[in-house]
């Protein structure tokens, strides 16, 4: 009982450090655009950017409220991020498995995996069209790679015994896949499944760039062409909101199911 009410001290702790430090940047931030420091078209000031978010609350922008912006992005994010999780996890296990398997498609991974999206999102385009397939294509291709990356490296680092026990004690392969393996990997597919929402997040504006018009990336994109600094302020602070709801809701669940982890 004493252990939990420290563990939980040390939580509160490190998160009023967290709180203050994002208050104390804010207040950098105030006094910077308060002294104009830095020209307002650059940083606007916090009111500022503040009355902006309440103007696109009521208002919406160019045609659309907000809300759809942000569900439209989140329709494509979660889309892409699912169709990345039903293919990067079992292809990572069995080419984690076999040495022949990931020979084919280790090859293709690694040759499109360090191209800038927008490299290939031109082709994407062209092939898909410049409605949703392109840009769902576009966040998969993202999000695919870091997720098939961990995946088959949390098989390769597993113990050969354990799996060569339980092949000696009648298991069969699916057997092993199924109480062995995937288990044993959950914890490292839970991780490169945060990194995978990272960069595909990371994404999004390339993905909206293209004959968009909506989505939160692409309200980000257009304020800037008309150096509405304010609405990009509000853009990108819901986006990193957005993106640190998700992350924490996947490190929650993740310190819950595999406490024992790194213990």
């Amino acid at each position: 009982m004493e252990k939990l009410s420290f563990e939980i001290s040390k939580e509160v702790k490190f998160r009023g450090i967290s709180i203050v430090s994002v208050v104390v940047l804010v207040i950098i931030w105030a006094i910077v655009t308060h002294f104009e420091w830095v020209d307002p078209y650059f940083i606007p000031k916090p009111l500022e950017v503040w009355s902006s978010f309440v103007v696109l609350l009521s208002e919406g922008y160019k045609g659309a409220s907000l809300f759809t912006h942000i569900a439209n992005s989140m329709y494509r994010l979660f889309t892409a991020l699912f169709l990345a999780f039903i293919t990067a996890v079992p292809l990572g296990l069995l080419c984690g498995y076999s040495k022949y398997i990931r020979a084919i498609f280790d090859p293709i991974i690694e040759f499109y995996r360090p191209l800038p999206p927008l490299a290939y999102y031109a082709l994407l385009v062209l092939w898909l069209g410049i409605e949703n397939e392109s840009k769902i294509a576009l966040l998969f291709l993202s999000g695919f790679a870091p997720l098939f990356i961990a995946t088959a490296a949390a098989v390769e680092k597993l113990p050969a015994d354990r799996m060569n026990a339980s092949l000696s004690l009648g298991a069969t392969k699916r057997q092993l896949f199924q109480y062995i393996i995937l288990p044993s990997c959950y914890p490292d597919i839970l991780t490169g499944l945060r990194t995978s929402i990272g960069v595909t997040y990371a994404t999004l504006v390339a993905a909206e760039m293209v004959a968009a018009t909506n989505g939160i990336g692409w309200m980000v994109l257009d304020a800037s062409r008309y150096l509405r600094s304010d609405i990009v302020f509000v853009g990108i602070i819901l986006m990193g909101i957005i993106a640190i709801g998700l992350d924490s809701l996947l490190r929650f669940y993740q310190a819950r199911r595999f406490s024992w982890v790194g213990k």
